[in-house]
């Protein structure tokens, strides 16, 4: 049988080389650096880090071996031919930055680490936290059995999925959250480690023993104690020990003391030779296991409420945050009318402690009609979110009417909120920049059905949880996305897709509100596309022999991906016509040297050690348009306008958005989201900031401060890079303040 190490699809250095000479990669302002910074991969033979080329070529080998068609003893000849065109055809798409896997498989796709774990091709998941069994799981505890539900299952699964990169959606609802179990036990928890650790002394001063000294006074008669191995299944392995003790069912002997050994866990600093970067040494865990003990014993008697599990999956979080080059993102879902989850933030001691480590939304359904207790919050601290989970049990995309339970297992959605996702499941992206594309010739339809397929082969990768197999056997959701829309919509229509507003009577409420009149033009060109990657799924699936995907469309928010091209981002408005857009690197990031001779402004980080903050000056695409209007700009009900049309002609998944509002815009939210409860699937609101703090991310500027900076810079940095170092390298470092995502919530990678 062919394996993924032995490629059977590969690209040959004369098409390669052919390629570079006759397509130019599209690179944004920012698209080099960004690449460089975060997913050209370390080459420790030839020490330096991949250029775009290799990594491209990575990427698609990568992908296009997933065929299923390629992992038998015998395979035709024609399809191998097949697959070796589609990988070119891929590899020209990319390489010129007309499209787009996800940064996951920007950074994960075709390397070791895909063949021994495929989740790693994700960028986020979804599980509902109420005791679940852990299946022929690889990280099922030793004292549980396969189908024995255990607390610490969604809690194992969040970590698991967290240390490897992706994003984890959890829902805390009143149906999951009263499943919970009571509470049965406090327990002693100690945390011992070795005097021979480099980790010793920084783990003591948490809370940790001295493992020598312990085992003198102590037996482990009737202790539940497990040594950690060095690998991430030991810190999962080791929190579900601690969490299960408390409940009879996974602690029928009723030990009341739990020791968990540390010892083996490699230092801070130390390599982490699969996924990549350093490690961060076992303090993190240290405070993390102590932390959650204490909320836990602190419910004995009890059933978990529905904080105590968001705060349990934020120390997660928050710990998955310290292992460097992983950056968590979480989002929590909870009740409607349940208080104390809404105002959970308003706490500022634990905000500032953990609570920062998930965006909280809150699910509804289209009957519900009291958007003002949210919209109040919202107001406070742009929380919560809305996630509509009727709509997408029921609907695809909305022209397409009701179909009653077409996706009805949904229950919850991934961090950003584009994908609504069963127990288990993740989303599965691929994004289009369809301005970028034309410009290089491609036919969109072309462009989306290779996306299409991409996604895919993803569906076909090794899962290690049990609940996601099903799910992903069962669904083989997809995700296409578009990026850059508001640019290809003005360069396309040279107008907004929103062309005005007409006053129409709701008949449920009787109330009348200001709908939307949208160009048609793009109505009907958003239908074409949206059909070439439904036949494109139908024909590949029949190919393979599976079903097709349950749903195919989406828009990703995107972010650091949509920096490559330099388009703006998801269905975003550009923040604004000029900006300084500020990037974070670590101190000794090699790429400073260059940007400092190139003329860019870089400077001590205000907010964190070791990190150094560069300015880059940045002009929309665009931005000299008549049509144009930027996120400072555009009106909020237009922005609602913008989400609503593309869930209704684009997407059957969901549109990531994240509207934002002026201060006098406040007042409007309430009315907005009972105006568009039947139509928009998840969105988020936060206040639009200029320059509101020190060395914000983003900080609107005029057109002639633009000039000015921009006149600063005195060099190419690639050109500059590769004259300092002779070659365009940076050793494997470790990332900071840069996400997939527009909003900074989704992973890094």
């Amino acid at each position: 049988m062919n394996t993924a190490m032995t490629p059977m699809v590969t690209l040959s250095a004369d098409f390669i080389k052919k390629t570079q000479d006759e397509v130019t990669p599209h690179w944004g302002e920012l698209g080099w650096v960004t690449y460089k910074r975060t997913y050209a991969r370390w080459l420790p033979e030839q020490q330096r880090t991949e250029e775009w080329p290799e990594t491209v070529k990575r990427v698609v080998e990568g992908n296009i071996n997933l065929d299923p068609r390629l992992q038998t003893d015998s395979v035709a000849d024609q399809v191998v031919a097949d697959l070796t065109q589609e990988a070119q055809n891929l590899y020209r798409l990319v390489y010129g930055l007309a499209a787009t896997p996800s940064g996951r498989n920007l950074w994960i796709s075709g390397t070791d680490y895909q063949h021994r774990n495929g989740d790693a091709l994700n960028n986020c998941w979804f599980i509902a936290v109420r005791p679940q069994p852990y299946g022929d799981s690889h990280l099922v505890p030793d004292y549980l059995e396969q189908d024995q539900a255990a607390v610490s299952m969604p809690f194992s699964f969040m970590f698991d999925q967290l240390m490897k990169g992706g994003g984890v959606g959890f829902s805390v609802t009143p149906n999951n959250v009263r499943q919970m179990p009571r509470v049965d036990r406090q327990i002693d928890l100690t945390i011992v480690i070795d005097s021979q650790s480099a980790s010793y002394d920084d783990s003591v001063a948490l809370g940790a023993v001295d493992r020598t000294d312990w085992m003198r006074h102590h037996s482990l008669a009737k202790t539940r104690y497990y040594r950690l191995p060095d690998t991430r299944e030991g810190w999962v392995l080791a929190n579900a020990n601690m969490i299960d003790a408390h409940f009879n069912a996974s602690n029928p002997e009723g030990q009341a003391q739990v020791v968990l050994d540390i010892s083996d866990i490699r230092p801070k600093d130390a390599p982490i030779h699969g996924f990549g970067g350093t490690a961060s040494g076992p303090m993190p865990l240290v405070e993390m296991l102590l932390d959650i003990n204490q909320i836990l014993n602190a419910a004995a008697g009890w059933k978990l409420s529905a904080v105590d599990c968001t705060d349990m999956g934020n120390l997660i979080g928050k710990t998955v945050v310290a292992g460097n080059v992983r950056r968590s993102a979480e989002l929590a879902l909870g009740g409607a009318e349940d208080d104390d989850f809404i105002t959970m933030k308003q706490d500022k001691d634990k905000l500032y402690h953990h609570r920062w480590a998930s965006n909280n939304s809150v699910a509804v359904d289209s009957q519900f009609a009291d958007y003002q207790p949210i919209a109040d919050s919202i107001q406070h601290n742009g929380e919560p979110g809305i996630v509509n989970l009727g709509l997408s049990r029921d609907y695809g995309r909305l022209i397409d009417g009701r179909q009653p339970d077409i996706d009805g297992e949904v229950e919850g959605t991934n961090p950003c909120g584009e994908i609504s996702l069963s127990n288990g499941e993740p989303c599965n992206l691929f994004e289009v920049f369809p301005s970028v594309a034309e410009e290089q010739g491609w036919q969109l339809e072309d462009a989306f059905a290779l996306g299409a397929r991409y996604t895919k082969r993803v569906t076909f990768s090794h899962y290690d949880w049990a609940v996601s197999r099903k799910v992903i056997q069962k669904n083989r959701r997809i995700g296409v996305s578009m990026s850059g829309i508001q640019d290809w919509i003005l360069k396309t229509f040279s107008q907004r897709v929103v062309t005005g507003f007409q006053a129409k009577k709701d008949t449920e409420t009787g109330q009348t509100f200001m709908q939307p009149i949208y160009n048609q033009a793009a109505v009907k060109r958003f239908n074409e596309l949206y059909a070439a990657v439904v036949q494109a799924d139908k024909t590949y699936s029949e190919m393979l022999g599976c079903q097709p995907s349950i749903k195919h469309t989406t828009v990703k928010p995107s972010g650091t991906v949509a920096k490559l091209a330099g388009v703006s981002e998801g269905m975003h408005f550009h923040y604004s016509r000029y900006l300084i857009q500020r990037i974070r690197f670590q101190d000794s990031d090699p790429l400073l040297p260059a940007l400092k001779a190139c003329g860019y402004k870089v400077e001590p980080d205000v907010y964190n050690q070791n990190t150094m903050c560069v300015e880059f000056p940045v002009k929309a695409a665009h931005a000299d348009q008549p049509a144009f209007a930027s996120a400072g700009e555009v009106s909020m009900a237009e922005q609602f306008a913008t989400q609503a049309f593309l869930q209704t002609y684009w997407s059957d998944n969901a549109v990531s958005c994240t509207v934002t509002f002026q201060p006098k815009e406040g007042t409007e939210i309430s009315r907005l989201l009972l105006q568009y409860r039947h139509t928009i699937k998840s969105t988020s609101l936060l206040p639009y900031s200029g320059a509101d703090f020190e060395q914000a991310p983003k900080e609107p500027i005029d057109e002639a401060t633009y000039n000015q900076k921009r006149a600063e810079i005195l060099a190419d940095v690639g050109v500059k890079f590769s004259e300092m170092t002779g070659h365009h390298d940076q050793k494997d470092v470790e990332l900071v303040d840069q996400s997939d995502c527009a909003s900074g919530a989704c992973p890094i990678r």
